[in-house]
């Protein structure tokens, strides 16, 4: 599904990553670890399509497209989602509505009739249930005066209803208490199938306690110098990365 080679990539004249290898096929599961400003971000809105952000080498191809060919938009309705670790608010616009537009526009692009107004509400509130958020979001403008973990519910539940294929979760777990975080963890799980693929940038091992990934990622120093199973998260939860350098 994604295919990274050599790649090298950076922002502002700085190069960031360097020669960087990764595949991730169909129902796999990978998690990548590292410090602050080693590069997991710049992959993760490399891969998404953010502006500002410069491939120097290598290539990025999902399903065997040359992602540097795709405008964003593009890259979304071919099913790349990437949930942000900073939520942005937009006053005045209200989340069903947006979620709406949202989905019809993905499933025209992909040949798929859209949703009438009653059939979308139902399935709004539906997921609204499973990311534990109450009826009073069909109301609320989007992540307009929610907190923190309100905001990542909600990109989570943008996931279940868009229904992606290539999953990118940008620090999702990052400010949440125990009960948020093992609702999106069931969420995720929920749905995850043979026919999509994760790709988790966190810096803590405790979301894995809920998950079940294939393969834990170190990236340091723009480079992925180590892979492992869940095992190598809770090393680096113990022990940190110095054994590593």
């Amino acid at each position: 599904m994604l295919k990274i080679k050599n790649l090298s990539a950076g922002i502002n004249n700085k190069t960031i990553l360097k020669n960087i290898n990764l595949e991730i096929n169909k129902g796999e599961f990978h998690v990548i670890m590292g410090r602050n400003g080693t590069g997991k971000s710049t992959l993760s809105n490399l891969i998404a399509g953010k502006e500002g952000y410069i491939k120097e080498g290598g290539q990025l191809l999902y399903n065997n497209k040359n992602l540097n060919n795709m405008t964003p938009e593009e890259r979304a309705t071919s099913g790349i989602f990437m949930s942000f670790q900073y939520p942005v608010a937009i006053p005045g616009v209200n989340s069903m509505h947006f979620l709406r537009t949202a989905v019809n526009s993905i499933r025209k692009s992909q040949g798929h009739s859209e949703y009438d107004p009653a059939k979308f509400i139902k399935i709004f509130k539906k997921n609204l249930s499973i990311v534990g958020l109450d009826e009073s979001f069909t109301k609320r403008a989007v992540n307009d005066g929610f907190s923190g973990g309100e905001k990542k519910r909600f990109e989570i539940l943008q996931m279940l209803l868009i229904e992606p294929k290539l999953i990118i979760l940008d620090e999702t777990d990052s400010g949440l208490d125990i009960d948020a975080l093992k609702i999106i963890s069931v969420a995720i799980k929920k749905f995850k199938s043979k026919n999509n693929a994760f790709l988790l940038i966190t810096h803590y091992y405790r979301i894995l306690e809920y998950l079940d990934p294939d393969f834990v990622h170190v990236l340091l120093n723009g480079k992925i110098i180590k892979s492992g199973d869940k095992k190598l998260a809770l090393k680096l939860e113990k022990e940190g990365y110095g054994w590593l350098e």
